[in-house]
């Protein structure tokens, strides 16, 4: 499946949502394209891939998507801030989420056209079922990756074959629900050197996944998943090892305007970057970040802190061992594995 000679190592950086509307459309508009990614941008820059989850519409159109009712929150950018996308590098965005149509299909379809034209690939939402499941396929190095994009709301914008809209899946292991996403996975794995699995799911400003979406976590990664790449609750919430591969439930915010919870801290996140040579992923390892004045930054002091503790414990409970290397945190997925097994065991 290589493309071309297979470098040593590769590493690929995750991050999760990335909002653009509003406030920080209007300070890109001030400070330029580049404002948003502060300091982090040279770690950025130092991956082979960045990929993160798009969570506003690239439109002209004002005109709100509703269903009889206003949504709470709307978010737009000016098509022109796919440059700022642009300048940090970033290989893939995922659609599939509940502000890709925030602007209704011609908000969507707009948004779509735009990453197009600016070469960034994309997936979970298009013109028709096909294209909102269609998986998007990039270059890392001499591989080829490629990314399955789903989301479990709102049902309402489920694409059909004849309608647009997001790919939508229940969360859920039952062979009905499932059978669509198992589906995915392994056409995936035939096009592809890694297969990356990623989801717009669940409720917001919670630290835990259920134990149903563990289930279907596990489930995804052994119906052929080499990465489970969770976004949605806006905080990061704990990493486990799942048969030697990693399941980050939810990867939080990354660049946005939103209003801070003074416990759960939603400020306080990560760029996430996997050490691997496909499909073996060796390592993730964590920087962590401030958002703060539309702008995300390497996290310092007790902010840093703040942020290793809690994510240490989070992992901790699902029997992940992570290390701090400087000012970064570590996670070998071979150590994690042997450890929950000597768990398994005792």
């Amino acid at each position: 499946m290589m493309t071309g000679p297979a470098p040593d190592r590769l590493a690929i950086a995750l991050a999760g949502d990335v909002m653009l509307g509003r406030g920080v459309n209007e300070t890109i508009r001030i400070r330029g394209f580049a404002h948003p990614w502060g300091n982090i941008l040279p770690a950025i820059k130092e991956s082979d891939a960045f990929l993160a989850n798009l969570e506003c519409a690239l439109t002209s159109h004002t005109k709100h998507w509703t269903n009889g009712e206003e949504k709470a929150f709307y978010f737009r950018a000016d098509p022109r801030v796919v440059r700022t996308l642009q300048i940090v590098g970033l290989d893939f965005v995922s659609l599939a989420n509940n502000h890709a149509g925030d602007f209704g299909q011609e908000g969507l379809l707009q948004t779509v056209a735009v990453l197009d034209h600016a070469g960034i690939a994309h997936a979970g939402a298009g013109g028709s079922l096909a294209d909102a499941r269609r998986p998007a396929i990039i270059q890392a190095g001499g591989y080829r990756i490629a990314v399955i994009a789903y989301a479990d709301y709102p049902v309402a914008w489920a694409a059909a074959p004849w309608r647009s809209g997001i790919n939508y899946t229940k969360i859920s292991t039952d062979a009905e629900h499932f059978a669509k996403v198992k589906d995915s996975l392994a056409a995936a794995r035939k096009a592809a050197d890694l297969v990356i699995f990623t989801i717009h799911w669940g409720p917001n400003m919670v630290s835990r996944p259920t134990t149903g979406f563990q289930e279907f976590a596990r489930a995804v990664i052994d119906a052929g998943a080499d990465v489970f790449w969770g976004h949605s609750a806006h905080v990061v919430q704990g990493i486990e090892v799942w048969n030697g591969k990693p399941i980050l439930y939810d990867t939080g915010d990354f660049v946005n305007d939103y209003a801070v919870d003074p416990y759960l801290r939603n400020d306080r996140s990560a760029l996430f970057r996997l050490h691997l040579r496909p499909p073996v992923i060796e390592s993730v390892e964590l920087i962590p970040v401030k958002i703060s004045h539309m702008q995300v930054n390497v996290a310092r002091g007790a902010e840093r802190e703040w942020f290793m503790e809690r994510f240490g414990g989070l992992c901790a409970e699902m029997k992940t061992q992570v290390r701090t290397d400087d000012s970064r945190l570590m996670i070998d997925l071979q150590a994690s594995q042997s450890l929950m097994k000597q768990a398994e065991i005792a």
